[in-house]
């Protein structure tokens, strides 16, 4: 398994931990990997019935590493876009357990979980157009259908942060937590399906997302092909250059 990925399978669970904490959990290419790595197992294992995505005590994840997107080479499929496909392409439940910040992917990845569970101090963000990006992940459909244009304009284009209550308001998270009882929730649930009739369990899940799956499939292609543009941009390359010189970014120019 890749570095700063840790999974564990136990009582028909398993879980995928991302454990980076002194970068605040930011994704890396190799991280994506194992979190595809561990998908597969799941999706292969008759002994795992569910998946339980977390992060370490005070943070979820903070999103991509920058220093790794701003390396990509243009033209490769980038190990992001192949995990997020797999996570919406996943039979078995997955469940989230949200801590400290969810940021980019860390919320957007969340609309492909069966159910999300959040602590009470978490803090969720959608900084795309902040970076000279694009949504991703479905999310431009995903978010619309879940809570209304104007709401969902609202989180990209400001792309501030906002709190675990306003995530559940919104249909994000189905719940709000204790920080201390977030984990021992979020496996007691999982620990809950797990003991559930497996087959009836999957094609329950199958049937909700069957309706949808065409059209998130399509807006996830639309969306790869415009942030991947974005990416090589002068818009991104000056957000990320401010981002690492700790300075406002300025767009006046374009």
């Amino acid at each position: 398994m890749a570095e700063h990925i840790v999974v564990s399978v136990q009582n028909r669970v398993l879980t995928l931990r991302l454990d980076r904490p002194e970068k605040k959990n930011a994704l890396t290419l190799s991280m994506y990997r194992g979190m595809i790595e561990a998908l597969q197992q799941a999706e292969a294992d008759p002994a795992v019935r569910v998946v339980l995505i977390t992060g370490t005590a005070d943070c979820f994840t903070a999103g991509n590493d920058l220093m790794d997107f701003a390396n990509a080479k243009p033209g490769e499929t980038s190990p992001a876009i192949i995990y997020l496909q797999t996570l919406a392409a996943a039979q078995k439940p997955v469940i989230a357990a949200v801590g400290g910040v969810a940021v980019g992917i860390g919320t957007t990845m969340l609309l492909h979980c069966d159910l999300a569970y959040a602590a009470s101090g978490a803090r969720f963000q959608l900084p795309f157009v902040n970076l000279g990006l694009c949504p991703e992940a479905g999310s431009s459909i995903l978010l619309p259908a879940l809570m209304g244009h104007r709401r969902a304009a609202g989180l990209l284009y400001f792309g501030e942060p906002f709190s675990s209550e306003v995530a559940q308001e919104l249909g994000i998270v189905n719940a709000v937590l204790p920080a201390s009882e977030l984990l021992a929730t979020a496996t007691a649930k999982a620990q809950q399906l797990a003991e559930k009739p497996p087959s009836a369990l999957r094609t329950t899940k199958a049937l909700l997302k069957h309706s949808a799956a065409g059209s998130v499939a399509d807006a996830m292609a639309r969306e790869t092909e415009k942030f991947a543009a974005l990416l090589q941009g002068p818009e991104a390359r000056e957000a990320m250059m401010a981002f690492m010189q700790r300075r406002k970014p300025d767009f006046s120019k374009f």
